[in-house]
């Protein structure tokens, strides 16, 4: 089995914010992320698949393949947008990385599927100190 990443980037804004807390509370969990003007980050995607390399090409997915569908099946919804209002697969959902991950996955992976690899891992980096991994 071999694995593959591409690293894309994106930036976007978002807010933490829980309806059925108080101010007060959103504002002790969330911290400055709760800020009613947004707040933003700029985000590095790494989407990884796995599979095993294709006879005829060694690859297990052409990686400017996979570039082209993360931009068009992702970063093109996602890149200066506000993912609370803006961004239609996170509609009804908490904006937190761990809910984006989890939602980029089930975007990219029809598109995965298609194709004789599989979607390995999300890993999606806010901040340089912080970031979340899904693995499906």
């Amino acid at each position: 089995m071999v694995y593959l990443t591409r690293v894309e980037h994106f930036n976007a804004a978002h807010r933490l914010h829980n309806e059925n807390w108080t101010d007060e509370q959103n504002k002790e969990v969330f911290g400055k992320c709760n800020n009613v003007n947004w707040h933003g980050h700029n985000y590095e995607l790494h989407v990884t698949i796995k599979g095993n390399p294709h006879p005829e090409t060694g690859f297990i997915f052409n990686a400017k393949t996979l570039g082209d569908l993360i931009k068009d099946v992702i970063i093109e919804k996602v890149d200066h947008k506000n993912l609370n209002l803006d961004v239609d697969f996170m509609k009804g959902k908490f904006t937190s990385a761990e809910n984006l991950a989890i939602s980029i996955w089930n975007e990219l992976k029809p598109h995965i599927e298609k194709s004789s690899a599989q979607l390995h891992r999300i890993k999606l980096q806010e901040t340089p100190r912080i970031y979340v991994e899904y693995f499906g």
